[in-house]
């Protein structure tokens, strides 16, 4: 057998050499065994040492393990504010797992607002978009928009109550109330997903739902039309739960909502976790209102970096990064919920508000009126009026003025454009002080200022959260208001340039 012999296993190759002789290790990799069996030899001769050393593995401090880059430890990773949220119990990530779902590359957190989600590596940007989420059809609770009612999966039985009371709401504005009855319903079957899930939605102490919100908190929004319009939901879905929910029914209907909170808690969920999308399934094509668990917990941005995309052929919900999107660790996963809505059409749906809306709109009463061109220029806001956008590339370094506000209102406030006639700035000086003057009025109409709300709001860190919402959304408003008057402001200041 050879001294030096070559061992083949698995695809590895390993060398066996005797332990009497020592090894060397040279820096250089391109060094031959006969050179380094040369050098071994005129070390032997040399070093007074050789014959105690001769038993042992002698290994250059260059080569130690630390040089190799397989060897090394990953460095720690840099905190971002994503890693002082709570990561999210493991069984939410297991009962989905062993259900198909798969997640890549993002991870579910939990904070004072609820769950987000979080990319946990960087992603560079792509000419395509780029899967982060897969659900399966089997795992949402889904209704066709229109008559006859479909469900996908099919989870009611021939004859059963339930589908009565589905049928029996208006086609045409109860997609809410249907979706709420199937919720409950799914909650009471046995071994589905959602009897698992549900404990991991929001309870109803944890809504913002204005649903569920007390007089005292409608009062609270300053807002006495959105106010108005929530009291009529909350009739509206009272009596329906007193029309079907009476002494009388099954019980198997009974234990579905034993009380009015149950039901109301219900739609709340359906309103403010639903997902319109058009669906083929097989050769049939549906507009669906979806409930899909794991998207759901998607939060709303008006520069959302996600959407949503059906996979028909193995009936999967996509989420999916934008085209072109670059991701850093940490940062939150987002989706467009309803593009052109105001503040109090997301009050009335799902209890938050935003101060950089750009489709929120200030009613002026006044005459006085701004060029638009030169109010876009100022600005650098590109586009049509229903894609306006910042555009950065002419702006300068560290301007970071320009919001969601603004675009609001470059969009709502009253401007002119009259072909190739220029303005002329003391007029657009003397318009610009009249809006303002206007926007000042209506900040005085309000009981309070956005200063003392944000007062409010610090001082109540266990507020409910309904309470919490109707404070935010006067607030934003509010600050809306005061951007706008500082819009105009910067206006003035460079309307000669």
């Amino acid at each position: 057998m050879l001294k030096n012999s070559f061992l083949l296993c698995s695809g590895v190759c390993y060398l066996h050499v005797p332990v009497q002789q020592p090894i060397f290790i040279c820096k250089k990799r391109n060094r031959s065994i006969k050179s380094a069996a040369a050098a071994a030899v005129a070390y032997n001769a040399t070093s007074s040492s050789a014959a105690a050393a001769a038993s042992t593995l002698e290994i250059s401090s260059a080569s130690s393990p630390s040089s190799f880059p397989l060897f090394q430890t990953p460095s720690s990773l840099q905190p971002t504010p994503a890693s002082e949220l709570e990561p999210a119990d493991p069984d939410f990530y297991k009962i989905g797992y062993v259900r198909s779902v798969r997640a890549y590359g993002i991870e579910f957190r939990e904070g004072p607002d609820g769950f987000g989600v979080y990319a946990s590596k960087d992603v560079e940007p792509l000419r395509r978009a780029r899967v982060i989420m897969e659900i399966p059809l089997e795992l949402m609770l889904t209704i066709s928009q229109k008559t006859p009612w479909m469900f996908f999966p099919d989870i009611i039985p021939v004859g059963h109550p339930i589908f009565d009371i589905i049928n029996s709401t208006n086609p045409e504005i109860d997609w809410d109330l249907r979706l709420a009855c199937l919720l409950l319903y799914a909650f009471d079957c046995k071994d589905n997903f959602w009897t698992l899930y549900g404990d991991f939605l929001p309870s109803a102490d944890e809504c913002t739902s204005l649903l569920l919100a007390t007089e005292e908190d409608l009062l609270e929004l300053q807002d006495h039309n959105l106010a108005s319009t929530m009291r009529e939901h909350q009739q509206r879905a009272l009596e329906f739960w007193e029309k079907n929910w009476h002494s009388a029914v099954p019980l198997k209907i009974k234990r579905l909502a034993r009380d009015p909170e149950r039901f109301i808690w219900a739609l709340s969920i359906a309103q403010s976790r639903c997902i319109n999308l058009q669906t083929r399934i097989g050769a049939l094509v549906q507009d669906l209102n979806m409930l899909v668990p794991y998207a759901d917990m998607l939060n709303h941005s008006f520069q959302p970096n996600c959407f949503f995309h059906w996979r028909f052929k193995d009936r999967m919900l996509e989420v999916m990064i934008n085209a072109g999107q670059r991701i850093r660790r940490g940062d939150e996963m987002t989706v467009n919920y309803m593009s052109g809505w105001k503040n109090n059409l997301f009050m009335q749906r799902y209890g938050f508000s935003s101060p950089v809306n750009p489709w929120d709109v200030i009613q002026f009463s006044g005459g006085a009126r701004i060029h638009l061109d030169s109010f876009l220029s100022v600005f650098n806001i590109s586009g049509l009026p229903g894609e306006y956008y910042h555009n950065s590339r002419l702006s300068t370094n560290g301007d970071n003025f320009v919001d969601g506000a603004v675009l609001a209102a470059a969009r709502t406030m009253p401007t002119w454009s009259d072909g190739d006639v220029p303005p002329i700035p003391s007029i657009e000086r003397k318009a610009a002080k009249e809006l303002q003057e206007e926007c000042q009025l209506m900040l005085a109409e309000y009981p309070t200022t956005a200063k003392e709300d944000q007062q409010i709001l610090d001082s109540m860190p266990e507020a409910r959260r309904t309470l919490e919402a109707a404070i935010k959304y006067r607030l934003h408003r509010k600050l809306l208001i005061e951007k706008v008057i500082q819009a105009l402001d910067v206006y003035q200041e460079q309307i000669l340039f």
